[in-house]
């Protein structure tokens, strides 16, 4: 293992119900507060009223600004800024997925950065400071409810970036499986998967003994493949959403990755999708690029692929080709995602034409040079090759 610092002080507030605690745990910060959504559907399906009588009971007034997009945008967060400034907001509450509380987080950057927010997310500057941001998950996956990470992107010049600092962990999360329930399947399995990957990103390192971790990361891997299967069977069973709520939280709160280097290549290739088809969910792109980045890299270290498509996939090792071992996993893994519907092709999640792939390479490597992520750092040329595997 290497040297580390562990640190989530975020609250969980863990089940059924549990959306009318918000009011007593909002007033240990604020009484008065801005509440941010994405959809209608919060209002549709009561649980955006039965979050405001909590915080009316608790004495707290709010405001409220919806219509987060998948990959959140840079205009609404803009807006957020404005309404706290002008209203004297210091507290946010995010009710939604990661989408929803990335935006809040950024908000809550913007609102005591001195100057445009994006500078943070843009690598000019580092935030010094953040609102208290609280949340309601409804869209297990990204794992913004406990973890320090967030992603913003500007449409006006087509990137998608990130801005990771604890300033910005959600001092309490209200987490009930319960509010999962009217997700559409697509993107339950696709935020499932997202946890997947997530702990795969951590898993293929180059760090030696992390056995400890390795057995979580495993553990989280086969758990969601497991229950994936179970909630397209019986998307209303309680225990199956909790497994999944939960397994999408613990794989990216920052547990499993103490002590090791880690990959991110696979989100890194994401991103860039996410810039160029901008309602692409964040987690049917994994689906499409995680077999053909394991195939690129497989030569990297063969032995801890065996060792993943033994432990997380089934495969029996064959001690005399550990190649045919890891490949086996891996296509095991690209039927599991075809089985479950999740898309197996760039075509499937936007991406229109090699064209974009040449546009995405110039946005992830400015200068044409350089490499990006761990375990196997790429750079443009392998970008651009797993990207058209991909396609």
């Amino acid at each position: 293992m290497i040297n580390d610092i562990y640190y989530n002080p975020t609250k969980i507030i863990f089940g059924k119900g549990s959306e009318e605690k918000a009011g007593e745990e909002t007033a240990r910060y604020s009484k008065k507060i801005l509440i941010h959504y994405g959809s209608d559907r919060i209002k549709k399906d009561g649980l955006f009223d039965r979050v405001a009588a909590s915080l009316k009971a608790a004495g707290i007034e709010y405001l409220e600004l919806g219509g987060v997009k998948p990959n959140p945008r840079e205009d609404l967060v803009y807006q957020g800024i404005e309404m706290c400034k002008k209203n004297g907001i210091n507290f946010i509450l995010a009710i939604g997925g990661g989408s929803v509380i990335d935006s809040a987080k950024a908000i809550g950057y913007g609102v005591v950065y001195n100057g445009d927010f994006m500078d943070l997310y843009l690598g000019k500057a580092q935030p010094a400071d953040c609102l208290k941001i609280g949340t309601i998950l409804t869209l297990p996956g990204a794992g913004s409810e406990s973890s320090n990470g967030s992603v913003i992107t500007d449409e006006r010049i087509g990137l998608k970036r990130s801005c990771d600092t604890d300033l910005a962990r959600p001092v309490f999360s209200i987490m009930n499986p319960e509010l999962t329930y009217s997700i559409p399947m697509y993107h339950t399995l696709a935020g499932a998967f997202d946890a997947i990957v997530h702990a795969m990103e951590r898993y293929f390192t180059n760090t030696a003994y992390v056995d400890v971790s390795d057995r979580l990361c495993e553990g989280i891997m086969k758990s969601m493949i497991k229950y994936m299967k179970l909630v397209k069977e019986d998307p209303d069973n309680y225990d199956v959403r909790a497994e999944i709520m939960w397994g999408c939280k613990m794989a990216q709160d920052g547990t499993i990755g103490v002590g090791r280097e880690q990959a991110w290549t696979s989100h890194l290739l994401q991103r860039d999708i996410g810039s160029i088809a901008f309602d692409s969910s964040h987690g049917a792109g994994l689906a499409v690029i995680v077999p053909v980045w394991m195939r690129y890299v497989l030569e990297h270290d063969v032995a801890r692929f065996a060792q993943w498509a033994n432990r997380v996939m089934d495969v029996q090792i064959d001690p005399f080709d550990l190649k045919a071992t890891a490949l086996e996993g891996i296509e095991r893994l690209e039927s599991f995602i075809k089985s479950v519907g999740l898309p197996v092709s760039l075509r499937e999640v936007g991406v229109k034409s090699l064209e974009d792939i040449q546009v995405m390479a110039k946005k992830a490597y400015p200068d044409g040079s350089g490499r990006l992520g761990g375990f196997y750092p790429i750079n443009q040329q392998d970008f651009i090759n797993i990207l058209t595997n991909a396609f």
